[in-house]
């Protein structure tokens, strides 16, 4: 006898989560920024922050703003993510780098943006992305240019590197 489908989320239970916050500890070897000690002569003990998943439209916003410098983009996402405290754009900026790092990983997890083992296996193994790695291999493309094509023109590639073929000359080759 099939088992009964588990309730569907109502719209208000799904954008509910947007608003769930997380206590996220920041290691104290991160915090004694590179010393022994902290400034009291004692270890300092961890602490935490709080942070709030990532939005599509804060995923958006990133983007746009960040579209040419990767650790801006890494500045950002945490200053966005940060509940408590509430820090700057500028600030972030002045935090030491293992921390950034530290909290980077957390809201990325947090916002369902990281990928485990079996995710990038997955990814790895399917069909169009096997079929840039040959074409990456055979042309010397890199993987930015093989993002640019087109499902069709990464059919017709492959089946010219069954065929023997090489790449169509272009105007530049005349």
């Amino acid at each position: 006898m099939p088992s009964a489908a588990p309730p569907h989320l109502t719209a208000e239970e799904l954008l509910a989560g947007a608003e769930v916050t997380h206590l996220v500890e920041i290691p104290a070897r991160l915090l004694d920024a590179g010393t022994a000690e902290g400034g009291n002569g004692a270890a300092t003990a961890p602490r935490t922050v709080e942070l709030r998943a990532l939005t599509i439209r804060d995923v958006q916003r990133i983007t746009r703003a960040a579209r040419e410098e990767d650790v801006l983009s890494s500045q950002l996402i945490v200053q966005q993510a940060l509940v408590t405290p509430r820090l700057t754009w500028e600030q972030v900026g002045a935090l030491p780098a293992g921390v950034v790092q530290h909290l980077l990983a957390r809201v990325n997890h947090i916002s369902g943006l990281t990928a485990d083992e079996d995710s990038i296996e997955e990814a790895v193994k399917a069909p169009l992305a096997r079929a840039c790695f040959v074409l990456a291999r055979e042309f010397g493309w890199t993987p930015a240019q093989c993002s640019e094509l087109t499902v069709g023109q990464v059919l017709l590639y492959l089946d010219m590197i069954a065929r023997g073929e090489g790449l169509p000359p272009t105007d530049m080759d005349a």
